[in-house]
């Protein structure tokens, strides 16, 4: 297939993890500081979660190891889920999931800001407890979903402690497992914000002092594992290793691709461009362009670069730039991230 648009990507200097990644969905997150020349990778392993600070040259790193807090006077070890920055208007946090809870941190992870543990008793007892899920919305709200289907909504104050959770959302049977805001311009009445499940089913969401349900796509017998929104279209990677583009605010299924030939665990947006980046068991990384036909209003979805991270189950990607010119990836039991740029 012809590569389409931005050329080609070429491997570029790793950085080393004090710990490898675990086989999580979405297993990296990645924080531009702007303004600086600087990049923040965060991926977790068991307990705890590396926070590497890199220079845009190469040369210097900084490391940070967070560790999963525990409720009460645990004796087993608490395993984290996820960790992802999430960007606010005002402030930028670093927000951990676990099977204990939720930890909110200031976004170089010095200060833990808030704590808020899951209610085990609510769950029966051979389910597993966990968070799992996390996103900004709405310029003031950070949302985190939880394995039995809840979103929570945090209010998130411009500064210091007083975050409180203003709202759940009570839609999904099975446990969250990625949650994406708007990255784009939504047009009129398609939403902020979409939700995923592990039965595949997906809602979208409108934002605000209360958060109303717009649409919500059924599941077809298949896990999404990732999800992402830009431009009123709902990008979702799939357990068969499929992608498949929604129009947010109906529902309706615009565009399917077998992007890989087995499960994806990562998907990100470059919002500038509409680069879609997907990763999977495969082994492999594809780069592909979304738009929209003017004349048509189809959502069209076009084969850029294909990247064989090669022994490697690929569970983290994301693009490094708004435009989608690099992107970084984690891989299973592997002790580094590994780094694209555009040749």
């Amino acid at each position: 297939m012809a590569a389409a648009g931005g050329g080609m990507y070429r491997k570029e200097k790793s950085i080393q993890l004090k710990s490898s990644s675990a086989a999580l969905y979405n297993n990296l997150s990645v924080l531009r500081l702007p303004g600086r020349q600087l990049a923040c990778f965060s991926a977790v392993h068991g307990p705890s979660v590396n926070v590497v600070s890199a220079a845009a040259d190469g040369l210097g790193f900084s490391h940070r190891q967070l560790q999963a807090k525990e409720g009460g006077m645990a004796v087993s070890t608490c395993v984290l889920t996820q960790a992802a920055w999430c960007v606010l208007p005002s402030r930028v946090l670093l927000v951990l999931t676990s099977q204990k809870g939720i930890q909110m941190y200031e976004s170089d992870g010095s200060i833990m800001v808030y704590w808020h543990a899951l209610d085990v008793t609510e769950h029966p007892p051979a389910q597993a407890v966990f968070a799992r899920g996390i996103a900004a919305a709405g310029g003031r709200f950070i949302c985190v979903g939880t394995s039995s289907g809840l979103v929570l909504v945090f209010d998130i104050p411009p500064k210091g402690t007083n975050i409180t959770v203003s709202e759940v959302l009570e839609q999904h049977h099975d446990a969250i497992t990625d949650i994406a805001a708007e990255l784009g311009q939504a047009p009129d009445g398609a939403g902020d914000l979409v939700t995923a499940d592990d039965a595949g089913t997906l809602c979208v969401w409108s934002a605000g002092e209360e958060f109303t349900l717009l649409s919500k796509i059924p599941a077809f017998g298949c896990t999404c594992s990732s999800v992402k929104l830009w431009n009123g279209v709902v990008a979702a990677g799939y357990g068969n290793g499929q992608i498949r583009l929604y129009e947010a605010a109906t529902g309706l299924l615009r565009a399917e691709v077998n992007a890989h030939a087995r499960w994806i665990y990562a998907l990100d947006l470059a919002p500038q461009t509409g680069k879609l980046l997907s990763g999977a068991e495969d082994s492999f990384v594809h780069v592909w362009k979304l738009s929209r036909n003017p004349d048509t209003d189809d959502v069209e979805i076009e084969h850029c670069h294909a990247e064989c991270v090669t022994d490697t189950q690929v569970c983290g990607a994301r693009f490094c730039d708004p435009e989608g010119n690099s992107f970084a990836v984690t891989g299973y039991d592997l002790s580094e991230i590994f780094r694209y740029g555009q040749a």
